[in-house]
């Protein structure tokens, strides 16, 4: 059964910095893109970032590029999510996704196919 569970979540100020973790389980970790999405309260879920299986692509939304990075340790079996310079709109519940179907990470939540339960980051103004 494949697992994902989030952690690190918290409530910081604007400007601070805070990392998530994904740990993985009942996959081949080190075969497939994993990918970060958020939901803040009364919208879509929106892509975030992602990383191939090998840590080599890395993609970005706009929104984060040049704040966030996304990493993995395969060994580990663990994808993270550094985000520095928090933003009052980076407040949201973030996931993190496994795609087990395609060869190259992708910005489509449709993609991915296991996704873990959420951790809230709250950024307070």
């Amino acid at each position: 059964q494949v697992q994902l569970v989030e952690s690190g979540e918290g409530l910081v100020q604007v400007g601070d910095s805070l990392r998530l973790s994904c740990a993985a389980s009942g996959l081949t970790f080190s075969s497939y893109a994993m990918g970060w999405f958020r939901q803040a309260p009364g919208k879509e879920r929106e892509f975030v970032a992602a990383i191939s299986w090998s840590g080599i692509t890395l993609y970005y939304a706009d929104s984060v590029k040049g704040r966030f990075t996304i990493s993995r340790v395969n060994d580990k079996r663990t994808v993270y999510l550094q985000m520095n310079s928090l933003k009052f709109e980076d407040t949201a519940v973030y996931y993190c996704a496994a795609d087990i179907r395609h060869g190259s990470p992708s910005r489509a939540k449709d993609a991915y196919d296991y996704w873990g339960q959420g951790t809230q980051v709250a950024v307070s103004s």
